[in-house]
């Protein structure tokens, strides 16, 4: 590019600036952790990474399933779950009318109609102590850091769920009818770790 410059100046035309690619990059409507690097401040940073994690978090995607009562939710209008169900022990639902009495280990995709029926093993609420539903990021924040809040998770444990488990992974292949949450697992993933590793900071608010 600079012998461009230097070529086009010794013959007395204008320089054209070739646009160079981006080391950054928004996948999916996510922004990747490089487009974090600008902020010097660490904390900042952090929590920077975080409010990015919460565009997945607060998306109807994860929020369904973890609402603040014993019902989850349906829909990107978040509706009540139709059939109607409840928490029930261990977060599996009502004894016969478990999760799995309809959700199967896979996405069933209708063949008459449009739609399909969410799956995967297991299927089921996340804790009420893990619940989200109308949560700032502040307090969401602090949730996932808590242990006694968390399922006991480490922050290594935390990045290791948010990056490879399978249920959590489901909010970007929700089946036909569904839009899944913005960007990818992976992607998820190394915010994460990032913002563990640049301290867990958590916004104000």
């Amino acid at each position: 590019m600079r012998k461009t410059i230097l070529m086009a100046a010794l013959l007395g035309a204008a320089p054209t600036l070739l646009a160079l690619p981006s080391l950054a990059e928004t996948v999916k409507g996510l922004r990747t952790v490089d487009e974090f690097d600008g902020i010097e401040n660490e904390t900042e940073r952090s929590v920077a990474l975080f409010t990015e994690m919460m565009a997945v978090i607060e998306h109807p995607r994860c929020l369904n399933c973890h609402p603040v009562g014993d019902s989850p939710r349906q829909g990107m209008d978040m509706h009540p779950h139709v059939p109607p169900v409840v928490r029930g022990d261990a977060d599996f639902g009502a004894p016969g009318m478990r999760c799995n009495t309809c959700h199967g280990e896979e996405n069933f995709t209708f063949v008459t109609k449009e739609g399909s029926i969410p799956g995967h093993s297991p299927w089921q609420l996340a804790p009420i102590e893990m619940g989200w539903v109308g949560k700032s990021a502040a307090e969401i924040c602090a949730q996932l850091k808590d242990p006694e809040r968390n399922g006991g998770r480490s922050m290594e444990d935390l990045h290791e769920h948010n990056a490879t488990d399978g249920l959590v992974g489901w909010g970007w292949d929700p089946g036909e009818g569904r839009e899944p949450a913005p960007g990818t697992q992976e992607v998820f993933g190394q915010l994460t770790k990032a913002w563990i590793e640049t301290g867990s900071a958590c916004p104000d608010s």
